[in-house]
Parts: C-alpha cells; structure tokens; sequence
C-alpha cells in the first residue's frame, strides 16, 4: 500500500490529517510561516530541509521558498556593537568601502603596511581582502595578515576580483586559499569559476558568461574549500555545506557604479563579524545591500545620484522595510 511522502521546509518532522490526503496528487498548503509538500508514493517517509527536490517516477520537482532569516536582527547587531572591519583592499574603491562599512555603524580600517597588518588585525573582528589592485607584496601583506586573522578565530572574506583575468592574479588567488583559511569567498560568476578550477577568462574585472548550473558551482566549490562561497549576479547566491540561499534584493543600476562588488564583500564582511553562521551573515548582509539599492533606486536620475542615495538608504533602513522587502530564498 502506498505510504505518505512528506516534503516539510522546516526541520521538525510534521503530519498532515487525514483531511489533506490526496492520492496521487500533489498539495501545497500553508501552516503558519511555512509551505509543506504533501505527495502519496510508493516510498518510505523522509524528511527534508529548506530546500528539497522529489523524485517520483521519473519526474523532478524542484522549489525553494522565501525565508524570514533574522537580517534586521543582524544589522541592529553590527550598528550596536561596531566591530572593526580591517581591509586590505581595491585602491580603486576603498573610500566607497571604508564609508559603506561606516555607514552601517562599524568601524572600517585599511591598514596595508606589512609592517602592521597582524598587529591591526588582532584588534579587528573581521578580515576583508580584495586582489583587484593586487601586487606581489601587496599579497604577501595579506597572507601575514590573513594568519593573523586565523590565529584570532576571526572570518576571512576574500574578494577574488578579477580572477581569470591574469596569469599573475589567478596564481596569487589560488596561493591565498592554499596557505590560509578563508572563510569566504566571494566573486562574480566568472571569477568564482575561475576559482572552482573552470578554464574561464574574464574581461577585466566584470563578469562573463558561464556555461554551467551556477549553485552546483557554488556548492561544490563551498564544500571543497570549508567556506562559505557568494556568486554576486542578478540573483546573488551564497552556498555552504548546509544548503544556499539565493538573495534575489538589488537593482541593475548596481551594475553602472564602480566599486558596488568591493563594498558588497565589505557589507560582508561587517555582517560575519558579529554572527558565526557565515551563510546566513552573507545572506542578510546582501539583502540589506540589495534593498537600499532598490530604495535607491527609486529616487535617482542615474548612476551618481543612486550611489549618494545608496549610502543614505543603507543608513535609514528601518525594520519594517527590511522584513517587508527582503527577498531570500532556501
């Protein structure tokens, strides 16, 4: 006789009465906060987590659904507690980085002297690295201070920015993963394929076209390094080896200011420093970047007024505009 095979999104197992029995039919319905899949089949009862596929007679069901993580909970965190966030970062961007960190209510540093960068890291609570205007020492200045990070117990964000672009820049990225810890790791689709091993080239620093499942990528990727891995994109996707949260918050105006990748890892990397779950640090962190973006958005006339408007909604971003808007999926 056919046994019920549940499909819940939340941890706990949870039986359905008899009044949602539908042979051989499939029934969403909500309780609460959560969706629960309910399909008679001729298999044992298993259990899922927030995402889940069926497999049932040859045919695949895939879903995600929106999650309500604790993101405004997080960002009062970073405003309360102000950790400092060190960086050895993008000449480019780094006043757009150190002010976007301030702006959240952290405190930013960008120390690069080697000199100094383990005795400044031991005082900070997070590690931002970012290769785009990488140098052979300049590099080296992150390994020291990136073993200073690891010796304290605090995350590691490494930016790979530009990777694939350069014989110089892929072998300083890999030499960087390979000699410290990295907790995450951060890139636009064709730098975390070049990263993953993919015979990619990118054009400069932007992104170009892969062809290949982007969450396979990343998970796979994720699993290999014990990191956590975030593909920026029109869907940003944060994989660890618990799962993925794809966190679809931004605008394309994004896309026209220079510099809006560096201060997505800086956000990062603010987020990570006051929770241990880097997932979902990630995941709220793009969220709240995305939805100032969107606010931004909205009363702009083109890429200079949306970046000043950016940093203001960032800073006014109130709780119930967070839960209202946030878009992230498991």
């Amino acid at each position: 006789m056919p046994q019920r095979f549940h499909c819940a999104l939340i941890n706990p197992p949870v039986h359905h009465s008899a009044n949602h029995r539908a042979k051989g039919s499939l029934i969403l319905f909500e309780v609460g906060q959560f969706l629960f899949v309910s399909l008679w089949a001729a298999k044992d009862e298993i259990y899922f987590g927030r995402r889940f596929q069926l497999e049932t007679g040859g045919t695949t069901l895939k879903t995600g659904m929106n999650t309500k993580l604790k993101t405004y909970d997080l960002l009062q965190k970073v405003r309360r507690e102000s950790p400092v966030v060190h960086h050895l970062t993008n000449w480019v961007t780094i006043y757009d980085c150190a002010q976007i960190v301030k702006t959240l209510g952290a405190s930013p540093v960008m120390a690069h002297a080697p000199e100094e960068v383990a005795d400044m890291t031991r005082i900070a609570s997070a590690l931002v690295l970012n290769i785009g205007t990488l140098t052979v020492d300049f590099v080296e200045a992150m390994k020291t201070a990136a073993a200073s990070a690891n010796q304290k117990g605090i995350p590691v964000i490494l930016d790979v920015c530009g990777a694939g672009a350069t014989e110089l820049r892929d072998r300083k990225v890999f030499e960087l993963l390979d000699q410290v810890k990295i907790n995450i790791i951060k890139g636009n689709v064709s730098e975390i394929a070049r990263v993953s091993g993919a015979n990619i080239r990118t054009k400069g620093v932007d992104a170009t076209e892969v062809g290949t499942d982007l969450e396979t990528l990343a998970q796979k990727l994720a699993v290999r390094r014990q990191a956590t891995v975030v593909i920026t994109g029109k869907v940003d996707i944060v994989a660890g080896d618990q799962g993925i949260y794809r966190v679809k918050n931004g605008d394309a105006l994004m896309t026209r200011v220079v510099g809006t990748g560096c201060m997505a890892a800086s956000i990062i990397g603010a987020f990570a420093s006051v929770d241990s779950d880097y997932r979902q640090a990630a995941a709220c962190a793009l969220a709240c970047y995305g939805i100032a973006a969107e606010l931004a958005a909205r009363q702009s006339r083109g890429p200079a007024s949306f970046k000043a408007a950016l940093f203001d909604c960032l800073y006014n971003l109130d709780q119930p505009t967070v839960e209202r808007m946030q878009r992230i999926e498991a």
